[in-house]
Parts: structure tokens; C-alpha cells; sequence
């Protein structure tokens, strides 16, 4: 006669069930653990920035005085490069991610395709400081050089040209520091995008060739719109590596708390600044508005997090 395994009279889980229970709580208390640390971050931020909001109100937001001196501080010109600068080097490095991505799995022979990614997925790892370094060594130099200073010498200085492209040719700048985020970005953008082509299957991929499509008609007809949801989530990703970045742009940026009147102007970011300033905040309201940027960075970075929750809603749809 068949006996049950299955839990006692008395209503006692057996072992394996008492195995699962703990699982299910230790579960639990990671999840609990995490969202507690993230709501003591936001708590602590909100808090130690409290007293700036309260001395400056809205114009914490919308001016471009930093001044320690006589304590007066606005985030406008931080804020304002923090866009900026995430966003041009997303335009920058987006495109030619892409770009590695099919090489790699539709043109690149396969004895060359793995030790080329394996080499993008190296340089993903790359400290940022490494990257900061170069860029202010020997990036910032050859652009103020070869660009800059050609601009500078030939351009009408009262034209859109001389205008738009102004400002002291030293290299340290607000592209510059796009370039370098942009270079920072890429190798992980293009190691994810190349991940997503290869779980389309080669089945489907094949079948749109024997119809006679180009290669440049099965990446748009058919390998995007199957991966259309990862692809959204790996650029906000990087778009989100690209605003919080810190020492690489400090390094190259020029650090100048004002609105950038061009490209090759120089400005500053929230990271950037605070990681200027915080080690020589004396003052107790200078530390507040610092930690009021990290606050406000905090801010637009769950923004851009819950953008990108929507757009992969309405690709799911």
C-alpha cells in the first residue's frame, strides 16, 4: 500500500519542505536588506542636503553661482554638463557599438569573431581612472592641438563658427569628456548588443537569407525587433554607467561650474564636482550642497531607470 511523503498529521513539512521554507526566507531577507540600504542612501542624502535646499530653494536648481567663498551655490552648470555629457557620449558610442556588435556576428570569420570580443570584453574592464589618465595625457592634448587651435586660428571669432566652437584650447572640455565617457561605454555596450544577436536563433536568421534578404535588411527586419526589449535596457544602462561617472570626466572636463556656450567649452559635472570639492568642504553649508548634488544625481538617474522601465513596457506590448 502506497504511503505519502507528503507532510504529517500533526501538518509538520518534511526536511526538503523545511529546506525550501529557509530558502524562501533567506530570499526574502536579501531583498529586505537591499531596499533597506537603498532607502537609507536616499533618506541620508535628502537629509545631509536639506539645509541647502532650504538656504537656496529653487535657485539651488537653477543658478550657476558656486561660490564658496561667500557661500552662495547653485547647481544649474553641474546638472546642465551632467546631461550633456551622458547623452552626447551615448550618441557617440551607441552607433558604433552597433557597429561591432553585427560585425562580430554577421561579417567577422569565426576564428577572428571570439578573440575580437574576448578584447572588447577586456576593455569593459578597464578602470575608469585608466581611462581618465589617458584622456588627460594624451587625448586632451592632440585635440587642443589639431583641433582646437586650427578652429581658434581660422574661425571668425564673431561668427556661429568661432562661437559655438570658442573656448580656451587646452583640450579640457565639455567633448573631450563626452569622448572619453563615450570610449568608457562602448566596449560594454557592443560586448551586450553582440550577447543579444546570438540568442536570435540561427534558424530564423538563415530563413530570412533564403528569402533574398541583404544583411542590412535581417539585422533591421529581423535580429532588432527580436531583441528590441535588451537592446533598450543595455543603452539606459549605459546611459546611467555615463551620468554617474566620476574621476575620468574630473580629470578632462575643465571644471568650470558656469553653462557651457559650446562644445569645447568647459564645464562640469555632479560627480565631477563633488569629487572636487568634498575632501575641502570646511563648511557645514558647502558640505550640505554637495551632498544636495549627489541627491539630485540620485534623482535623475531613477528617472532615467524609470524611463527605460516604460519603453521596455511598451516594447513588451
Amino acid at each position: 500500500m502506497a504511503t505519502s511523503v507528503h507532510a504529517s498529521p500533526q501538518g509538520a513539512p518534511p526536511g526538503h519542505a523545511v529546506g525550501e521554507i529557509i530558502f524562501r526566507y533567506a530570499c526574502a531577507t536579501a531583498a529586505t536588506i537591499l531596499l533597506a540600504a537603498l532607502a537609507g542612501v536616499v533618506i541620508s542624502l535628502f537629509l545631509g542636503g536639506l539645509p541647502a535646499f532650504h538656504q537656496f530653494g529653487l535657485s539651488f536648481l537653477t543658478s550657476t553661482t558656486w561660490n564658496p567663498v561667500t557661500e552662495i551655490y547653485g547647481a544649474a552648470g553641474p546638472i546642465v554638463g551632467t546631461l550633456i555629457t551622458a547623452f552626447l557620449s551615448l550618441m557617440i558610442a551607441l552607433p558604433l557599438a552597433l557597429g561591432v556588435s553585427v560585425f562580430l556576428v554577421e561579417f567577422c570569420p569565426p576564428r577572428l569573431s571570439q578573440p575580437i570580443a574576448v578584447a572588447v570584453e577586456l576593455l569593459a574592464g578597464i578602470p575608469s581612472i585608466v581611462y581618465g589618465m589617458w584622456g588627460l595625457f594624451v587625448l586632451a592634448p592632440w585635440f587642443a592641438e589639431h583641433v582646437q587651435m586650427p578652429i581658434a586660428l581660422h574661425a571668425d571669432p564673431d561668427g556661429w563658427v568661432g562661437r559655438f566652437f570658442g573656448g580656451t584650447p587646452n583640450g579640457a572640455n565639455i567633448f573631450t569628456a563626452s569622448l572619453i565617457l563615450a570610449i568608457m561605454i562602448l566596449p560594454y555596450m557592443a560586448a551586450v548588443f553582440r550577447e543579444l544577436f546570438l540568442t536570435v536563433p540561427p534558424q530564423v536568421r538563415e530563413a530570412a537569407y533564403g528569402l533574398g534578404c541583404t544583411p542590412f535588411e535581417v539585422i533591421k527586419a529581423v535580429i532588432v525587433p527580436y531583441v528590441r526589449r535588451g537592446m533598450i535596457g543595455v543603452v539606459m544602462l549605459g546611459l546611467g554607467r555615463a551620468l554617474g561617472e566620476t574621476m575620468a570626466v574630473t580629470f578632462i572636463i575643465g571644471n568650470a561650474h558656469g553653462f557651457p556656450k559650446g562644445p569645447f567649452d568647459s564645464g562640469s559635472t555632479i560627480a565631477s564636482t563633488v569629487a572636487n570639492e568634498f575632501a575641502e568642504a570646511t563648511g557645514d553649508l558647502h558640505t550640505s550642497a554637495l551632498i544636495a548634488l549627489g541627491f539630485v544625481l540620485f534623482v535623475i538617474t531613477f528617472i532615467v531607470l524609470a524611463v527605460a522601465r516604460l519603453l521596455l513596457r511598451e516594447a513588451k506590448v
